[in-house]
């Protein structure tokens, strides 16, 4: 096959993946068990291309939840270079309430897809942790946390997020809970 043609083939593919994600996206986060032919329609692939793509709704969705999940944990950097360590905490905390909030038809998706436990933990576990092990570094070496704290530490600290009810009042619950972890992240801090 010619180069060009097998270039512009790949990334006729690479488009075809991404629409179907995006289109992923907004249906399962609307409702956790839209049929798979409906998400295909609406990205405007066919059956065997979106089979290609994703051969079960396990991998659509673990993927789906993967790509967001890696958006959340990437914007951790991003803060640290705008703002001073323990607001760019902050605000991610609050960040991930939202994606909590937000993408709990995604979550119920997810639960569904997987017949394993943990798998839903998993897939978001390692670019979490890393983004919170940034984030938490950042804060140590400036003295606005108490040292020696973990990404596990803090992801068992703010485990009350995912028990808030995503149709009730969430942004003011969300809110107190990160502000109490906060002030207990801040606790014994050498810069207090």
């Amino acid at each position: 096959m010619h180069p060009k043609k097998d270039a512009q083939l790949r990334s006729d593919a690479q488009r075809n993946r991404e629409r179907i994600l995006e289109v992923a996206l907004t249906e399962l986060t609307r409702s956790a068990d839209a049929p798979l032919s409906a998400i295909a329609k609406k990205a405007c692939v066919g059956q065997g291309t979106f089979y290609r793509n994703f051969p079960n709704r396990e991998a659509l969705v673990l993927e789906v939840y993967r790509y967001e999940v890696q958006q959340v944990a990437d914007t951790a950097c991003q803060l640290l270079q705008t703002r001073a360590p323990d607001q760019a905490l902050r605000e991610w905390m609050d960040r991930l309430a939202q994606y909590a909030m937000a993408k709990a038809g995604l979550a119920d998706a997810m639960r569904k897809a997987t017949s394993t436990q943990g798998t839903l933990a998993g897939v978001g576990h390692g670019p979490v942790s890393s983004a919170v092990a940034l984030l938490l570094k950042a804060n140590e070496e400036a003295g606005t946390v108490r040292p020696g704290l973990t990404p596990d530490d803090f992801l068992l600290a703010i485990a009350g997020l995912w028990q808030i009810d995503p149709h009730s009042d969430w942004q003011a619950r969300a809110g107190r809970l990160m502000d109490l972890v906060m002030d207990g992240l801040r606790a014994g801090a050498p810069g207090r």
